[in-house]
């Protein structure tokens, strides 16, 4: 008895709500802000911005500033010390502690439990749902999940409040009855020293009957070495015969799908992209044969988008869902059930479809290399990678580029770091495509590196083995959801990583 077919019924209503996105998408994000207002109304915030009064979008946009970390950081250091009602009306305790950078600044995001229930734990959920809709052979209740997550401590030393990864306060505050279908242990699962939880992560999970994994696709390759080093098997599939799905989010799957393919070659493995950020659950790939994701609007989040040429602008213009354009970049605020109030979350998306709206992330605000004029984003580096790599045969572990404002010669270019699963047939080969790829997909780019007159070709060093890692362990960045910078416009993390490659 294939018991996945019977638990997949319990998802039909859900499915049905989410099949309404393509025709009110609308109306949809309409009652979630209306919803969230009322919710907020006699909080400091709300009494700040009249919101007793507001009655449609239109108020709220002309009413609300756009916030940025720097902004909120005034409410959230006084919810850290105890206070509360100041941005959402129920006691906030737990804060996740972002590693969208990966500077010594650190962000702490309020969530709530409203934002556990509604945003997060909903959004997985969802992406079960969804998955089973798209696989309706899978056995994904057959066995247990490998979610592979970070840690916290207390805040404050207060006795019940969390700091830390948002996969650790989900997994410390999740339904109990889902630890039956997960491995492994909470105690492991929450360890804090990376390489030791690793091991037992290994060690606990190597004989297990493991249908799915969730996480961070650069640390789970980590861990899928180690579990093949400790079995002697050359694939997955030799260990976890039944695995046939994987979760992943956090950075761009395409510098590791080719390393995947080749530790997990079962024709049964599917690939599951999901948006799961420190302030909310907002995507989910709903097609297997499509990379764009699903924008989750029913949700305790309201979205609103900024196009990317007013980023800068101290007046930017700020659309809503229903205004966005096809194929257009934009930086993404949100409203949400945690208290975060047209907050500029610093992803950038560009929307493939409206009916229902479908969007990839294209990069960051803040990662992006603009020093000459190329706008050059995330997006462009990954396809321009997956190009070099397919003509030289290289298989990319890691990266990072920034520019190099001017050499010995008075030249400017750009500085790839990039360390090698496979080396390709040629390192000069290898920059060459990627360069050609680069102007084919920015023509920003072209336009720079015309006649190499304010751009020279682009530079490729190789990184030795471990180098971001160990970059990453100097920063006490280890696991988790932290991560490299792909793209930065000025030399501070490349220098670095430089000094450690030598």
């Amino acid at each position: 008895m294939n018991i996945t077919k019977i638990v997949s019924k319990v998802f039909e209503g859900r499915l049905k709500q989410i099949d309404l996105y393509t025709t009110q998408a609308g109306e949809l994000q309409y009652k979630v802000l209306m919803r969230l207002i009322k919710k907020a109304e006699n909080t400091e915030w709300g009494k700040k911005y009249d919101y007793k009064s507001i009655r449609s979008y239109d108020q709220f946009r002309n009413t609300v500033p756009v916030q940025t970390y720097d902004d909120i950081k005034p409410y959230v250091e006084r919810l850290r010390a105890g206070e509360q009602n100041i941005i959402w009306p129920s006691k906030i305790e737990w804060f996740a502690k972002s590693s969208g950078t990966t500077n010594d600044k650190s962000k702490f995001l309020p969530v709530s439990k409203e934002a556990l229930k509604d945003t997060h734990y909903r959004g997985g959920g969802d992406a079960v749902a969804l998955y089973l809709r798209m696989n309706p052979q899978s056995r994904f209740f057959s066995g247990k999940g490998v979610i592979l997550g970070g840690s916290h401590r207390p805040n404050h030393n207060s006795k019940h409040g969390l700091v830390g990864d948002l996969s650790a306060i989900l997994i410390e505050n999740i339904n109990p009855a889902v630890n039956y279908l997960r491995v492994p242990s909470k105690k492991i699962a929450l360890m804090s020293e990376w390489e030791t939880k690793l091991e037992a992560i290994a060690n606990n999970t190597i004989n297990a009957d493991v249908t799915s994994l969730s996480g961070v696709p650069s640390w789970f390759l980590v861990l899928i070495k180690r579990v093949l080093e400790k079995t002697g098997k050359q694939n997955l599939e030799e260990v976890w015969p039944n695995l046939e799905v994987f979760f992943h989010g956090g950075v761009s799957f395409t510098p590791y799908r080719e390393q995947y393919t080749q530790l997990i070659k079962s024709p049964k493995m599917h690939y599951v992209e999901t948006y799961n950020a420190s302030e909310g659950y907002f995507g989910t790939q709903n097609d297997l044969s499509d990379l764009s994701m699903l924008l989750m609007i029913d949700y305790g989040v309201f979205y609103e988008f900024i196009p990317m040429e007013d980023i800068e602008s101290p007046n930017p213009r700020v659309f809503s869902l229903e205004e966005v354009e096809l194929n257009k970049n934009y930086a993404m605020l949100i409203s949400t059930s945690s208290g975060l109030w047209r907050y500029m979350i610093g992803d950038t998306v560009k929307f493939t479809c409206k009916a229902p709206h479908k969007f990839i992330i294209t990069g960051r605000t803040k990662h992006f290399i603009n020093a000459f004029g190329e706008e050059l984003i995330v997006d462009n580096a990954e396809k321009g990678l997956k190009k070099a790599c397919e003509e030289t045969g290289a298989q990319v572990s890691e990266y990072s580029a920034a520019p190099v404002f001017m050499d010995e010669n008075a030249k400017c270019r750009h500085q790839w770091l990039i360390e090698f699963a496979t080396m390709p047939d040629s390192i000069e080969h290898f920059a060459k495509v990627l360069d050609d790829t680069l102007k084919e997909v920015n023509s920003d780019y072209e336009a720079k590196r015309w006649k190499d007159i304010a751009l020279q070709p682009l530079e490729v060093i190789v990184a030795r083995p471990g180098l971001f890692h160990d970059w990453l362990k100097e920063k006490g960045k280890l696991g988790g959801q932290h991560k490299v910078p792909r793209l930065s416009n000025i030399r501070d993390h490349i220098e670095e990583m430089l000094t450690l490659n030598s």
